[in-house]
């Protein structure tokens, strides 16, 4: 149950307000003219009735706008001269939630129903329709109307704003996130630059003069290289803000060629029929064939890596094999790179597949959908 600012629930505001227009109409009934016969104890009873309606107007405006009419005419064919007060909070409720075509149309019906409803108890057609617009004067009509319409006008801006203003904190966030990463990038890769530069001279200098190198210096050494290859490709992801052409199909390829050149034995297999695919589709396998590479060259101990591209009807799908040291029974954890490709296949609607091989090595297979073009 919801609760407004005061504090109060709105389950319980409405039974407030129900039982209060309800005993108000009783009040207002009883202490008119009444012939004391049953359509009294009738009209009494419509009332009571179109008061307590008003409970369901959040849940149901549009029947409860009903029964509010229907109660008005009711009991002013049992002579009750009362203001349908009820029925104006209905058109409140209903206009608030956007029916307003409908709320109009049954205005119109009841601003034509009334004088006839009186007509039926008094049998008198001036005062028939004297009573009628008194018990609906359409001023209050227009206003209950324009009251519910200018409440959902400003419930719409505030919806609006709100949700303006969490597009705005993403995109806030999403700028400083790349500020960051630029930063990162470029004041941690120039230090780690450099240390390890320095530390390869130093090695350099040592072996040229022949002194044994110390276990430590190679081990900085070595830790450099890998420091600043895991930045880059950590940061890449975050950097990524539109500033360079995006990576595609054909720059695989390429990875496979760099793969070649640090002596894994790379080969790139392209089946059916290529065509133009979806630019996120593009850059999920461009991302999947370059995590995969680099997995196979830091991790796998392989000789030999194949990537098979296959143009599908209705889907692309990648696989890229090696023959390195994983088996179903000693199977590697999953990192944030495999987790980061089912995150992306997983967002277009593909499915990811990456597990060890029966016959040793390691695959990754996915299978991103796209659409037919005629």
């Amino acid at each position: 149950m919801s609760t407004r600012r005061s504090g109060v629930p709105d389950g319980v505001r409405d039974w407030v307000i129900a039982v209060g227009v309800g005993a108000a109409l009783l009040v207002t009934g009883m202490s008119g003219e009444h012939s004391g016969t049953n359509l009294d104890l009738l009209g009494y009873l419509l009332l009571a009735a179109g008061g307590l309606a008003l409970v369901a107007r959040r849940q149901a405006p549009v029947p409860v706008l009903a029964i509010t009419a229907l109660c008005a005419v009711g009991y002013q064919v049992a002579g009750l001269d009362v203001p349908a007060v009820a029925y104006l909070f209905a058109v409140y409720a209903a206009v608030r939630e956007g029916h307003r075509t409908l709320t109009i149309a049954a205005s119109v019906a009841m601003l034509a129903a009334l004088p006839l409803a009186a007509l039926v108890s008094l049998h008198d057609t001036s005062e028939a329709f004297a009573r009628a617009r008194g018990a609906l004067e359409i001023a209050w009509l227009i206003a209950a109307g324009a009251a519910g319409e200018a409440l959902r006008q400003a419930e719409r801006r505030a919806d609006e704003a709100e949700r303006t203003r969490e597009e705005t904190a993403r995109r806030r966030a999403d700028e400083e996130r790349l500020h960051i990463a630029r930063e990162l990038h470029d004041s941690l890769t120039h230090q780690i630059s450099i240390i390890k530069v320095q530390a390869e001279v130093a090695v350099h200098v040592a072996r040229k003069r022949g002194e044994p190198v110390p276990e430590a210096l190679l081990a900085i050494r070595e830790a450099g290289r890998e420091a600043n290859r895991e930045l880059r490709a950590t940061l890449e992801a975050l950097r990524d803000d539109n500033t360079t052409p995006p990576r595609g199909l054909h720059d695989i390829p390429e990875l496979v060629e760099r793969a070649r050149t640090i002596g894994l034995d790379a080969t790139l297999t392209i089946e059916g029929q290529p065509r133009g695919v979806p630019a996120a589709v593009e850059r999920t396998v461009y991302r999947i064939v370059q995590e995969s590479l680099t997995n196979i060259a830091r991790h796998a101990d392989a000789a030999t890596a194949s990537a098979r591209i296959d143009y599908r009807p209705d889907a692309l799908t990648v696989r890229i094999d090696d023959d390195g040291k994983a088996t179903p029974d000693n199977a590697p954890l999953p990192g944030v790179g495999l987790f980061g490709m089912g995150e992306r296949v997983t967002a277009l609607g593909g499915r990811l597949r990456a597990e060890p091989r029966s016959e040793g090595g390691f695959t990754v297979q996915a299978e991103l959908p796209v659409e037919q073009t005629s």
